[in-house]
This record gives C-alpha cells, sequence and structure tokens, in this order.
C-alpha cells in the first residue's frame, strides 16, 4: 500500500456562479486527482454572504466531503438554526463556546481518521472574538491520536495567516489560508513538515472585485456612499489546493496549486 494520502482543498465559493463552477469541474478534478477527502469553503455560496442547508447539501453532492467557512457563517439568519444539525459543517472554533455549531469534525477516509479545524483571524475581521492560536491548542490537545490534521485559517492579515503556519508547524498536516479570495504564490511546506498557502483563493467570477460586482465596489470607493454588493458574472476562476500527506507521520510531502476557469 502506497503512504500517501491526498486532501483537496477548495477555496472561498462566491454565489451562484461559483456553485455552478464548483458542479461543472469538481467531479472531474476528483477523478483527475483521485484525492481521500475534499474539503470545501462554502461561507460565500449563498449570494456572496452566507451559506444554507439547501446549498450545503448542492455542494455535498458536487463532490464536497467538509465545509469550511469563516466570517459570514450567520449572514442567512436561517443557518443559525440549521448549522447544529448538519455534519461535516463546521464554524470558526474560536467563536464563543455558545454559537451554533463546531469549530473541528473528524472525517474518516481511506483507512484513517482526519481532524479538520476552523479558525478565523482577528485582524481586520471581528476582533472580539476568542484567540484562534488557544483555540488550536485545544483541539489539538482533544484529539492526540489522529496524525493527519488540516486547518482552515480564516484571516484578513497575511501576518497572522503566516503566523498561524509557524505557530502549527510539525504539529498539522497544512495550514490554508481563506478570505480575501486571492491566490497566493507562497505554497510549500515548512520545516516541520506542514504544507501551508496563506491564501488559496477563490472560486468565483475573475472580472469582478474579489468576486462582487466591479460596478457597485467601485462606486462605494468613489463615493464612500455604503450601497449593496452583487455577486459578478462572466468567466469563474476555480481556485484550490491539493496536500499530499504521509498517513504513518502526518507530514505533509507536498502542496500544488489547482487553478482552473469556468465559463
Amino acid at each position: 500500500m502506497v503512504d500517501d494520502f491526498r486532501i483537496l482543498f477548495v477555496a472561498d465559493v462566491v454565489g451562484q456562479p461559483g456553485r455552478e463552477a464548483v458542479k461543472a469541474l469538481l467531479p472531474g478534478l476528483k477523478r483527475e486527482l483521485e484525492p481521500n477527502v475534499t474539503i470545501l469553503n462554502g461561507e460565500n455560496a449563498a449570494g456572496g454572504f452566507g451559506l444554507t442547508a439547501k446549498l450545503v447539501a448542492e455542494l455535498r453532492a458536487a463532490g464536497a466531503d467538509m465545509i469550511t467557512t469563516g466570517n459570514h457563517v450567520f449572514a442567512q439568519k436561517e443557518f443559525v438554526g440549521e448549522l447544529p444539525s448538519l455534519e461535516n459543517v463546521i464554524r470558526p472554533a474560536n467563536y464563543p463556546p455558545r454559537a451554533p455549531g463546531k469549530g473541528s469534525s473528524v472525517i474518516s477516509a481511506g483507512g484513517h481518521d482526519v481532524l479538520v479545524m476552523n479558525l478565523i483571524g482577528r485582524i481586520f475581521t471581528i476582533e472580539t472574538l476568542d484567540d484562534p492560536f488557544r483555540a488550536a491548542d485545544a483541539i489539538l490537545a482533544a484529539h492526540p491520536e489522529i496524525k493527519i490534521v488540516f486547518c482552515d485559517m480564516h484571516a484578513e492579515a497575511t501576518s497572522e495567516k503566516t503566523a498561524m503556519g509557524w505557530y502549527l508547524d510539525g504539529r498539522v498536516s497544512a495550514v490554508v489560508g481563506t478570505h480575501t479570495h486571492i491566490p497566493t504564490a507562497d505554497a510549500r511546506v515548512l520545516p516541520g513538515g506542514t504544507a501551508y498557502v496563506t491564501d488559496v483563493g477563490m472560486v468565483g467570477p475573475r472580472d469582478g472585485c474579489i468576486g462582487m460586482d466591479k460596478g457597485v465596489v467601485l462606486q462605494r470607493f468613489l463615493t464612500g456612499v455604503p450601497n449593496r454588493f452583487a455577486v459578478a458574472s462572466g468567466i469563474v476562476t476555480f481556485n484550490a489546493v491539493l496536500v499530499t500527506i504521509s498517513p504513518s507521520t502526518g507530514r505533509a510531502t507536498s502542496i500544488q496549486r489547482v487553478d482552473r476557469e469556468h465559463i
């Protein structure tokens, strides 16, 4: 048996264009790359802001095994009540303990258990939330027997995401950054064996402003007047990463970008 375990992580899915791209491309990518587990960030799936149980089912049908979220997790009011009953859908672990849902989940695949944790940064996002570094420590302490550990670090500041990568290096298999919707070129395996990338990017309209209609965004910048964002249209960029891990050690052996477009 080859000592090889693959996790495909799909970046923030933005609105209906992003969902349609996932449905069109993810099944084929899974056949091509043969991941053991597919994780997807779905926090922008509902019109660019939030998620619903109906859209969770849609993303699962397209091939997502686990769904992570971020600062927009509760943007759709019905999801507050729906989240606790949804299996393998998690919200950032450093939300207050009384927040609906949970911040980590264990999924079994290929004869191995995989611990997936979701964290959110505090710089330029929600500064009143709990410390994500302590939240990571608590999750790892609760699952000392699991070697394959994957972390979605949803944060604005590149410094905070990089710091989390170094903090967890050698303790988890991968730390991938989400939230900014702009893919970074720093994917690598850190010295301790943790695969890292500051931001995976998004699955959303290429010619908008981070997935939103550029005209609406420009008006906001030019006038300073708040307006309602709308998801852009046109060609969709599909950003993901494939992380290869040695299941006997939990250390990553490679991380590679997977970038496609959908018309």
